[in-house]
């Protein structure tokens, strides 16, 4: 099967799988049952959301639609910039985000003098806000990235400026914006996370101490437990985001240096032309990967899962006893 058969096959099977699901998240975690606090529940609900975004911009926009139609937004140079924007913005916020949530669960772990007065819903929001206005300033320039290319005076399509990989600019602000996504929160999730794993394991450590005399088998502690939980869910969000991405960075990086996305478009050099291909696949993978973790790690987001999935058939399983009690 061609590369671009398999592109047609995965982004639409992608984009049908991921929008139901994120919305089903978004939904749940706003009824607010799942015994989150409203703390985590405002980054997780961001996370979806951002996600959601991604799966509209990136994939419905980005690949879905210039695979099936090359007119619609390929010669609006209008379009083609804005899209650039909201694609590389949405993509900013879902990594943050992630950052956001895995800098949160640090604090409640390993600051207890800070937790108080961070680890709050106010204290989410305004940080939720703040990434949101700063993703979306700082992916302005990409809106200048293109130019039309003409006719006579009809435009044909959009492409990207010459400048783009000569200027001395452009190539600051690329490296600017690898770096913060996703090299940055690379860096900061593995060090949050063993900083995390260092607290927990010297905790866990003096707490057996003190239920030394205690029965474990008969008697668990309910703190660490709670840990347990709380590092399961941290542990698999950090290290799903990190396998996704790593693809595409190491790519991404690797095509700033050698300018390999020419030559191999022009002498389709296997190996690097389909990593450019697989690499955004496994990244866009995230937008769904998340809603697993929580289905696996979470019982009460499980059980909240299994009922909005089973109430359209209760409510018509009711409807129809409803109706033979009439009868009768």
């Amino acid at each position: 099967m061609e590369l671009t058969q398999v592109r047609k096959i995965f982004y639409p099977v992608l984009a049908a799988v991921a929008i139901p699901v994120n919305l089903l998240v978004i939904l749940i975690l706003m009824r607010g049952r799942c015994g989150l606090s409203r703390c985590i529940t405002c980054y997780l609900t961001a996370m979806a959301s951002a996600d959601l975004t991604v799966i509209f911009t990136d994939v419905i926009m980005n690949h879905i639609i210039p695979l099936y139609s090359t007119t619609l937004f390929s010669n609006n140079i209008t379009l083609c910039g804005l899209i650039d924007c909201l694609t590389h913005a949405a993509k900013d916020l879902s990594v943050w985000f992630t950052v956001a949530f895995t800098f949160d669960r640090f604090v409640v772990i390993c600051c207890q003098k800070l937790k108080i007065k961070y680890c709050t819903w106010r204290t989410a929001v305004i940080i939720i806000g703040a990434v949101t206005v700063l993703s979306c300033l700082k992916n302005i320039p990409w809106y200048f990235r293109y130019k039309a290319v003409y006719l006579v005076y009809i435009p044909l399509f959009c492409m990207v400026k010459p400048s783009y990989y000569t200027s001395s600019l452009w190539k600051a602000f690329s490296f600017f914006h690898h770096a913060s996504t996703p090299l940055l929160p690379f860096v900061l999730i593995l060090l949050l996370n063993a900083l995390t794993v260092r607290n927990i394991s010297l905790a866990n450590r003096a707490r057996r101490r003190l239920l030394v005399d205690c029965d474990r088998d008969r008697n668990k502690d309910p703190e660490m437990e709670n840990r347990r939980k709380s590092i399961i869910l941290l542990f698999s969000i950090s290290t799903s985001f990190i396998l996704l991405w790593m693809t595409e960075a190491v790519y991404t990086i690797h095509e700033r240096i050698t300018l390999n996305h020419i030559t191999d478009r022009l002498f389709k050099t296997r190996l690097p032309f389909i990593i450019g291909y697989i690499g955004p696949m496994l990244q866009l993978l995230s937008s769904c990967s998340n809603t697993c973790i929580y289905v696996t790690t979470q019982n009460k987001f499980r059980e909240e899962f299994k009922n909005v999935l089973t109430y359209p058939f209760v409510v018509i399983i009711e409807f129809i006893n409803k109706g033979d009690y009439s009868d009768n």
